[in-house]
């Protein structure tokens, strides 16, 4: 089973959390920690240099280098996001001027989400390259789609992005998905974000799913109150290690919140 770590996601780059890495040299940062956790895969979404996400060749190549530099074994995924380049014809020539970078600043994985429009064209682009794809899925409606067009050819994985947030029903919906997708050839990551993000990485862990943690998903620890010190700080928790506490003596977390879990043992509107 995988433990991903997504460090920043779609979070403005200020006003958010001073650990909250945009640059390349703070990802490779949080890479360099998380990988010596014992983490293998790395969810990024790179920025230019004002601090916008970015999918342009030379961004990509430098965020990626960075990372690679600092966590050699680890995968980096990046989002080929509709969100940053509305026009799915770009979206599968960005992917072809990724191909051109040198070895150690192209992405291993590229994440396409199965609800835009021109993802399978998209899919057989990134594929023509020898890239691996991420597909995201987030509602039944898309798990249903993509159960028949079938898997794409170069998918390492299907993300099951679960967008309720209410901790109370996060993990129905999450079981609403999976009913609605399996079986699959391929391995799921099932994950939530914001108030669900601790509750489905939970169920995730029991059920067998790969899963994912970090400040794209949620900016607090399992208490669901105190801000995270950093990417390594959710990453820790999410694995079972220790943690210095930092809650009230009187405040208990969420009931059943990583209770036995094993590793070894908001996010914007449009997300990623």
């Amino acid at each position: 089973m995988v433990l991903q770590c997504c460090p920043n996601g779609t979070r403005p780059a200020e006003g958010v959390s001073p650990a909250l890495p945009s640059t390349p040299e703070d990802l490779a940062r949080d890479a360099g920690a998380i990988a010596a956790l014992g983490v293998r895969s790395f969810h990024v979404h790179p920025r230019d240099r004002d601090g916008r996400e970015s999918l342009a060749r030379d961004v990509i190549g430098t965020a990626v280098a960075a990372i690679r530099r600092a966590a050699p074994t680890v995968e980096i995924g990046v989002p080929l996001a509709r969100w940053v380049e509305p026009n799915a014809f770009r979206r599968t020539e960005l992917v072809q001027e990724w191909a051109s970078l040198p070895r150690h600043a192209r992405p291993d994985v590229v994440a396409v989400n199965v609800h835009e429009r021109g993802w399978e064209t998209i899919c057989e682009a990134v594929a023509s390259v020898g890239l691996g794809i991420e597909l995201g899925v987030w509602t039944t409606g898309d798990a249903v789609q993509l159960r028949l067009a079938g898997v794409p050819l170069n998918t390492v994985r299907v993300t099951v992005e679960v967008t309720v947030t209410d901790p109370d029903s996060a993990v129905a919906e999450a079981v609403r998905l999976l009913r609605a997708l399996r079986p699959m050839p391929v391995p799921i990551l099932l994950h939530g974000e914001e108030g669900g993000a601790w509750p489905v990485l939970d169920y995730a862990r029991r059920q067998g799913f790969d899963t994912r943690i970090g400040f794209e998903d949620t900016l607090t620890g399992p208490d669901g109150v105190w801000s995270a010190t950093g990417n390594e700080e959710l990453v820790r928790y999410a694995l079972g290690q220790a943690v210095t506490p930092r809650a009230d003596p009187h405040r208990r977390p969420r009931r059943g919140l990583l209770g036995g879990l094993s590793f070894g043992r908001s996010r914007a509107s449009h997300r990623g």
